[in-house]
């Protein structure tokens, strides 16, 4: 299968492999914390690859046995004692993280996170942009925003869809800490693993599922999660009805319905 004409960047390793792009956050010496550079490099990986069907799916994972320690707390640090930065600086900072968790919210394909070592912060918030949570049972995980004196504002609104209010109002504002068993408790983790070898047969478990779906059905199926949440019951009806109107009129349902009643897997499927 030929691989997506992928963006060079220095924060990120990246791999692609039969449909699959794996991005490694790849700045373990910073714990992988968003950097400007790790950032903006994932904003441009994501945005290369949206609308290409044959990146079937999409894990991000930490180099170094870390996750993403969240923000970038020495550069903030830096800017403080500098004196040079001012509100419209970190407002605009903010508006690019903000631009980062709505790409990943919103990938047409199935987006999965690995997490070993620790999620922390926006690392945590980013976790509940994805589709599937597959954490190693003694991951960390805090939303630590409170305890030094910030606030999660950006991943709020994602921490919330993840969790649901009640849960998300209260790590949030105690800061509490949690590990990966817990985390699948709270409803966070889908899948909890004991060793790096679970981990990774998990992952591939996912993989083989997404990548015997329809890439199209899959991006379709997305859009309407997505776009349900806002909408009456009569709009969500209308939305609902044109969506699988789209779909049962593609070249996917023609396959898919053909090779399902002659007992043929579907040409979409990568073995």
């Amino acid at each position: 299968m030929t691989g997506p004409d992928l963006p060079s960047v220095a924060a990120l390793d990246l791999e692609f492999d039969r449909g699959w792009l794996t991005i490694w956050f790849n700045q373990p010496e910073k714990k992988n914390a968003f950097t400007a550079e790790l950032v903006n490099d994932l904003k441009r990986v994501l945005t290369s690859v949206r609308d290409n069907r044959s990146v079937r799916g999409i894990t991000m994972r930490g180099r170094g046995g870390v996750f993403c320690a969240g923000g970038d707390l020495k550069a903030f640090k830096s800017q403080h004692q500098s004196g040079k930065t001012d509100r419209e600086d970190v407002v605009a900072m903010s508006k690019n993280g903000a631009e980062m968790f709505d790409l990943v919210n919103t990938m047409p394909q199935v987006v999965i996170v690995l997490i070993e070592g620790a999620a922390m912060a926006g690392g945590f918030g980013i976790s509940c942009c994805a589709d599937v949570v597959i954490s190693a049972a003694d991951a960390r995980f805090a939303m630590t925003e409170t305890a030094i004196g910030l606030s999660p504002a950006q991943i709020s609104p994602f921490v919330i869809q993840k969790l649901g209010y009640a849960t998300a109002r209260r790590l949030m504002l105690t800061a509490a800490r949690f590990d990966g068993t817990e985390a699948k408790a709270l409803g966070f983790a889908d899948i909890v693993a004991n060793t790096e070898d679970a981990l990774t047969e998990s992952e591939q478990a996912i993989r083989r599922q997404v990548l015997a779906c329809a890439p199209g059905a899959i991006a379709d199926t997305k859009a309407l999660i997505l776009r349900l949440r806002d909408l009456d019951r009569n709009e969500t009806i209308k939305a609902a009805a044109e969506n699988f109107a789209d779909r049962m009129l593609s070249d996917e349902a023609a396959e898919g319905i053909s090779a399902f009643l002659e007992k043929r897997k579907p040409e979409w499927v990568v073995e």
